[in-house]
């Protein structure tokens, strides 16, 4: 199984491919979609989906793991949030891919046994579970936890409750 995990957000959307085999996990590519902050914001929406719709191409992935929207203070910035993340899903589902969301607190369950960890113990707990050369850049090791995070929970997922 190929998962295709997105940390979304307008100037550095998160991306990780995971491969599972059995219980092995092993990232196949990760990074992050740079959008300048003088970038039209149409722009932005534009170049994460054809970022993601060209992963989808390279890799085939066979679900895509994304972040739940959950409740903020500020109602523009859940907006903007929302946006991105619907650039994204259009990707996926073009693809026929079935798309399944996690709130982030259950991704740190998942990756740290702690759903409140910080954002450097996720950076470390999945530089160790994927055996990583290097601590991936903060917004590619949220993607790739988004990734361990389906991984860990694909049996109890066919009854369809994540999915979007």
């Amino acid at each position: 199984m190929v998962i295709l995990g997105i940390d979304t957000s307008l100037r550095s959307t998160g991306y990780g491919v995971l491969k599972v085999e059995g219980s092995r996990l092993s990232s196949l590519d990760h990074g992050n979609i740079p959008n300048a902050p003088n970038l039209r914001h149409s722009e932005c929406l534009r170049r994460i989906n054809e970022k993601v719709s060209a992963l989808v191409d390279e890799w085939a992935p066979d679900v895509f793991s994304v972040e739940k929207v959950i409740y903020g203070k500020n109602a523009n910035t859940m907006m903007v949030l929302g946006e991105a993340r619907g650039a994204v899903i259009v990707a996926g589902a073009r693809a026929g891919i079935p798309i399944y969301e996690y709130e982030p607190r259950h991704v740190k369950m998942a990756v740290c046994g702690n759903g409140l960890a910080s954002k450097e113990q996720v950076q470390r707990m999945v530089k160790t579970l994927l055996g990583l050369a290097e601590l991936p850049q903060n917004d590619a090791a949220d993607a790739l936890a988004m990734a361990i995070c389906h991984a860990h929970s694909r049996s109890a997922l066919f009854t369809g409750d994540n999915q979007v």
